[in-house]
């Protein structure tokens, strides 16, 4: 059987896609290196927050299959790789499973096939690294036998008003009739397409957009962490400021950053520029004042504590969201593993309740979960607000029997002190 589409790597980015593919009529099949994210799908369970076990249902009805059986590659007319591209235990960019993915596409690659790159990465990766491992691996030449592109994702999970189909993207190609193919395949997916002058555009178009929000959330902690040293609402401020129409984009202070991509994309970004012998004075700044938000978070919470007549060693202080974003289960690079961490140092009992995310662990050590929320704000010698979930109800937590620190400006009362 041949397919129109074929998905390397069947995470939040890839599942989307197949499942948009779908939608619009193409055959598709998904490739996933983890037999447990192949059998999941098989039965009909999806592990990403944006497609549901129906939609997933749907998809096979449409003739959409995963599998772990690198073949079916050589069988698709398009193959875009979409898998994760993040760091080192040491903070550094880690290309290993592209790189991986890149071997594998290769060894299965066929005249007149279509390879885009989704996967984020610094300036120059899809000419310098996945080009090279193309042509050797497979013996063609792109832009003769093949075609090269990247397309950076721009999946923002959770969010119901811009999808894959309504966000523009941003197409390159290795070669002007790459990038053509490229556009023809992106145009019965999306509803715009932007064209880039080069793989390299492209692929700094994505950097720049989250290194934007990484600068902005960081001056927005700085002025909070100002604003506290003043006693300034630093809420208030943020909504006088958001009313101007014009010049000013609102972000918010919070216990650190998380996700996919803006605590990553930077570090792409830096580490590509020391190599040119080039230094982003701001992303240093930025990456400074963002390190110290979940000390600030626990201090505050230490001295919430204190008001109370109670050290924080044998604390009992209970997080209410784990995840890195509001209403997903998504827990990557979230602010909750620093704020945990800091919290265990200075000897707190430490316990979440989140209603998407089942088991949670920080260093190896699982946190102890609150099935209901009542129970675990009844227990709690502390609350500590770090995601603003849709079903933590601001008039519920204002009446906590004890002290609640909200990290995410949304709640008021005698027992709430804001971030």
């Amino acid at each position: 059987m041949t397919y129109d589409l074929a998905v390397v790597g069947l995470g939040y980015i890839g599942l989307p896609l197949a499942q948009q593919a779908g939608a619009v009529g193409m055959s598709a099949v998904g490739y996933d290196i983890s037999p447990q994210v192949v059998t999941d799908l098989t039965a009909g369970r999806s592990h990403v927050d944006d497609v549901s076990d129906a939609d997933v249902a749907a998809m096979r009805a449409a003739g959409f299959r995963a599998t772990t059986d690198p073949s079916v590659l050589g069988r698709s007319s398009t193959i875009v790789i979409c898998v994760p591209t993040g760091l080192t235990p040491d903070g550094d960019p880690d290309l290993g499973s592209l790189r991986e993915a890149v071997r594998t596409v290769a060894s299965q690659l066929r005249t007149g096939t279509l390879v885009v790159v989704e996967s984020t990465s610094h300036p120059g990766t899809t000419e310098e690294m996945v080009r090279p491992l193309l042509e050797e691996g497979s013996g063609l030449v792109v832009g003769e036998d093949f075609h090269l592109a990247y397309s950076p994702e721009r999946i923002d999970p959770g969010n119901r008003s811009y999808t894959l189909h309504n966000t523009p993207r941003v197409v390159s190609g290795c070669t002007p009739l790459c990038a053509k193919h490229a556009v023809a395949f992106y145009s019965r997916l999306v509803e715009t397409v932007v064209v880039a002058r080069g793989t390299r555009e492209a692929e700094m178009a994505k950097l720049l957009e989250n290194t934007y929000r990484y600068i902005n959330i960081a001056l927005v902690d700085e002025v909070a962490l100002f604003c506290d040293k003043m006693g300034i609402d630093i809420w208030d401020v943020l909504h006088c400021a958001s009313t101007k129409p014009f010049g000013f984009t609102a972000f918010s202070p919070g216990a650190g950053i998380g996700g996919h991509c803006i605590p990553v994309d930077p570090r792409y970004l830096a580490v590509k520029a020391e190599t040119e012998g080039f230094s982003f004075r701001m992303l240093s700044a930025a990456r400074d004042v963002l390190g110290r938000m979940p000390r600030h978070v626990v201090q505050r919470a230490a001295d919430l504590l204190a008001g109370e007549g109670k050290p924080m060693r044998g604390a009992r202080v209970l997080l209410l969201g784990v995840a890195y974003k509001p209403d997903i289960a998504d827990t990557r690079e979230s602010p909750a593993f620093a704020v945990t961490r800091q919290l265990r140092d200075r000897g707190a009992l430490v316990s979440y309740h989140d209603p998407y995310v089942p088991e949670f662990a920080c260093d190896g050590l699982p946190l102890p979960r609150c099935e209901e929320l009542a129970d675990g704000l009844a227990g709690a010698d502390l609350v500590l607000l770090l995601q603003d979930h849709s079903c933590y109800e601001p008039a519920r937590l204002a009446r906590a029997g004890c002290p609640v620190l909200d990290t995410r400006g949304r709640t008021a009362g005698a027992t709430v002190t804001l971030l």
